[in-house]
């Protein structure tokens, strides 16, 4: 169908996460949002939050409209977007509610539009222990009404598909997999004068190895300083990620146990992860799991090499553009380590296919297979 002959879509997000979040699911709203209003701007979008703290104002200008809780559902925004979001939708003549992060709110059916979700991964199902038991409880129900109900479900990689499938019997024919990007800002070249700046900004050494992502036990971090210090690099590790006080204690005292030089980056912003990635000597991401993997795609962007966990979805995103270790062997994370800074062809070799494994993430292509989406649902 000629996409300039279609008729404009009314389409309400669940936009919590987008206002909210800094981690992967408000980056993953956040960039919809933008191809959206880069690509498709002719629609009409409403943002369904809670709150809005003013963190992203761009998320208030057109063509989006912000729907937040009025009256007595201010007193109760969390209950609100449970529940009172499809009363302040009504009378907007709705076509689609896309719920961003694996829920769908309650009566949205009355509205009478089609409803999609998307499902980021089944963490909670593969490993439960990372979870309180009254935390995964109420998001197995969740995830559940949003499977039983929603006309179409989106997963984010194939790994998070077949897991939809396997732990909540989602049918095949009701689950389509539309891989998510990273921001356009990789994709654009780094200045001299920009490396420069944030050489002096962050005090960064001539090498080290870099790991992002949020401070946390999932992300693996103790195992990787006790890798690196087995592989006898004498190259320091930086972290870039927000955690608690807690875990960053753990963290440091790790680094000194090991002789690890340790420096952790919690306020790096946008503009700057580009170029901390590209002078990286390294980029290693031991996660335990993960539903897609956004630092993977933004390091292969920035051809910095990778050293990622083995057995989940980031071979989907760089293919052999990267060496995969298990999460969970130390020794085995140490030789990848040792094995890419010593062969220095063939971790060129992983970058060069790294990089081309990136083409299919480009927003336009991802924004282009999401209206695809919603033109088709809206055609049943």
């Amino acid at each position: 169908m000629n996409e300039n002959k279609r008729h404009i879509l009314r389409i309400a997000y669940d936009a919590k996460r987008a206002y909210l979040n800094y981690r992967g699911l408000g980056n993953y709203c956040r960039n919809l949002f933008a191809q959206m209003a880069r690509y498709y701007s002719e629609n009409e979008y409403w943002l369904c939050t809670p709150k809005d703290e003013g963190l992203f104002p761009w998320l208030n200008e057109n063509p989006f409209e912000r729907v937040m809780p009025s009256g007595l559902w201010s007193l109760s925004p969390s209950v609100w977007r449970m529940y009172g979001i499809p009363g302040a939708l009504e009378g907007k003549g709705i076509n689609i509610y896309h719920g961003l992060s694996q829920e769908l709110p309650n009566g949205i059916e009355r509205l009478g539009c089609k409803t999609i979700v998307t499902m980021h991964d089944a963490i909670f199902m593969r490993h439960p222990e990372l979870y309180s038991a009254a935390y995964r409880r109420s998001f197995i129900r969740r995830n559940e009404s949003a499977c039983r109900r929603a006309d179409l479900i989106i997963a984010i990689s194939e790994q998070t598909k077949c897991d939809y499938m396997a732990f909540f019997g989602v049918e095949e024919q009701r689950i389509k997999v539309i891989y998510q990007g990273c921001n356009d800002i990789y994709w654009q070249p780094c200045s001299e004068e920009q490396i420069l700046r944030i050489k002096q900004h962050y005090h960064l050494p001539s090498e080290y190895i870099l790991s992002v992502g949020a401070l946390e036990p999932r992300k693996n971090q103790l195992r990787l300083i006790k890798a690196i210090a087995i592989a006898e690099t004498g190259l320091p590790l930086i972290l870039i990620g927000r955690g608690n006080t807690t875990y960053k204690k753990e963290l440091t005292k790790m680094a000194m146990q090991h002789n690890v030089q340790l420096h952790i980056i919690e306020n790096a912003t946008l503009e700057d992860l580009p170029i901390l990635y590209h002078l990286a000597s390294l980029f290693v991401y031991p996660s335990l799991f993960e539903g897609f993997g956004i630092p993977v795609l933004e390091a292969a962007r920035c051809q910095t090499p990778i050293i990622a966990s083995s057995g989940i979805c980031f071979e989907e995103i760089v293919g052999n553009g990267a060496l995969y270790a298990s999460p969970t062997d130390i020794e085995e994370i140490s030789d990848a380590i040792r094995r890419t800074l010593q062969d220095s062809a063939l971790t060129s070799q992983r970058v060069t296919v790294a990089l081309q494994n990136t083409e299919k993430f480009q927003s336009k292509t991802i924004a282009h297979n999401m209206m695809e989406t919603y033109h088709q649902l809206c055609s049943v």
